[in-house]
């Protein structure tokens, strides 16, 4: 991918980042519905499988309740019409499941549909858990507490 269409493509991918987290934060299930391709799928931290009608049904029930979502250490990667981001999150909610409050790790994968929008195909995040919760790795070479 050409320089400026990978720095024009990875501004498009950090504001569909942003609204993503808008969305859940605000319970928006127009903006998911809009993300979200088709046959998107993600594996939550605890393994579970759930399509786009399972994530904007759980949306839309309020069941799940994020009150705080802090991203950072954004990475995005192009692979052709794919981009691969990775992300640290601290989280505060709950799930009928009990609290899902502290740090993860997460990849989401966007395509690029022939219309050309990118959208989010897969989904699949990591807690972490101890110390390693508590570190994250910014630039190479330099850990941040």
């Amino acid at each position: 991918m050409p320089r400026t269409e990978r720095h024009e493509s990875r501004h498009e991918i950090d504001q569909l980042e942003d609204e993503w987290r808008d969305a859940v934060l605000k319970g928006n299930i127009a903006v998911m519905n809009s993300l979200l391709a088709d046959d998107y799928m993600s594996i939550s931290a605890y393994g579970t499988l759930q399509t786009k009608d399972e994530t904007l049904a759980m949306l839309r029930s309020g069941r799940v309740h994020i009150t705080t979502l802090d991203v950072s250490d954004r990475k995005v990667r192009f692979y052709g019409t794919t981009a691969l981001v990775t992300s640290y999150a601290q989280v505060q909610g709950t799930t009928p499941e009990g609290d899902l409050s502290g740090d993860y790790r997460y990849t989401r994968v966007y395509v690029r549909d022939p219309q050309g929008n990118w959208k989010i195909v897969n989904f699949e995040a990591s807690k972490i858990s101890g110390a390693a919760g508590r570190k994250r790795q910014d630039p190479p070479g330099h850990l941040v507490k």
